[in-house]
């Protein structure tokens, strides 16, 4: 686990500034939220943090070091990316086999089988999903793949985009519940970007609320019980989220 600095980061898109200029911390082994409403910016920090997008500027560091400064496969080892849709993020003509054992053999990994069998375990899959497709299986269970495909290069770092908000409600306390359990076995640090506040609460130690492409409040957990935030706007988001659970 490494710890992630992320300083003036800040992209425009023609005339539109995206992030105008956005910095948090996030200590080693933490997982960190980011909440807001949609087109507040969350997506577009973790592609910029990621590389997925090039053309923003500040600085992002993971153990002290910049991500630009990294060679591809150094990146890739330290830092991995699960994205929202287990539907559009795993190819439908490769087969979990092939799936998981790319990156073993982009990064020059050994003993491949076991490495494969063992991220099915660590996902809660049987090893004999190897051998199945995309569309011979659930959308959670695509997602644990997704998952394992992100574990099995034993990254410091995972980025989580709303990794939940695709599945069926009962399968979502799935995933929830098996990231939690990942943290605590492998010592990841987390960033992870939501808008259900009933899973940065579960998941997250500290979030940051986010509004037009400013952070406005970084908050420890505790501070949702009781909506004890002192931003208008992260008020506002709590109180919706309370009222929301209160009424279910």
């Amino acid at each position: 686990m490494k710890p992630v600095d992320i300083q003036d980061m800040s992209i425009k898109f023609g005339a539109l500034t995206v992030l105008p200029e956005v910095s948090f911390h996030v200590e080693a082994g933490e997982c960190f939220g980011l909440v807001g409403e949609s087109g507040s910016g969350k997506s577009t920090i973790l592609r910029c943090a990621s590389l997925l997008l090039d053309q923003w500027r500040g600085t992002v560091k993971i153990g002290g070091v910049s991500v630009r400064d990294m060679n591809p496969a150094e990146r890739c080892r330290t830092l991995q990316m699960v994205f929202q849709d287990p539907y559009g993020s795993l190819h439908p003509r490769h087969s979990v086999r092939t799936v998981l054992s790319e990156p073993l053999k982009i990064h020059k990994f050994s003993d491949h089988t076991n490495r494969m069998e063992q991220a099915l375990i660590d996902v809660g899959l049987p090893v004999s999903f190897l051998d199945r497709y995309p569309h011979q299986l659930s959308g959670g269970q695509r997602q644990r793949v997704a998952i394992a495909r992100a574990l099995i290069v034993e990254p410091d770092v995972l980025f989580l985009d709303e990794p939940t908000s695709a599945l069926d409600v009962s399968v979502q306390a799935e995933i929830i519940n098996l990231l939690v359990r990942l943290r605590t076995e492998k010592n990841f640090t987390y960033i992870m970007v939501s808008h259900d506040l009933a899973v940065i609460d579960h998941m997250c130690d500290r979030f940051a609320v986010m509004k037009t492409g400013k952070i406005v409040e970084i908050l420890p957990r505790e501070a949702i019980v009781g909506n004890q935030a002192t931003h208008p706007y992260a008020r506002e988001l709590i109180a919706a989220s309370l009222t929301y659970e209160n009424a279910l």
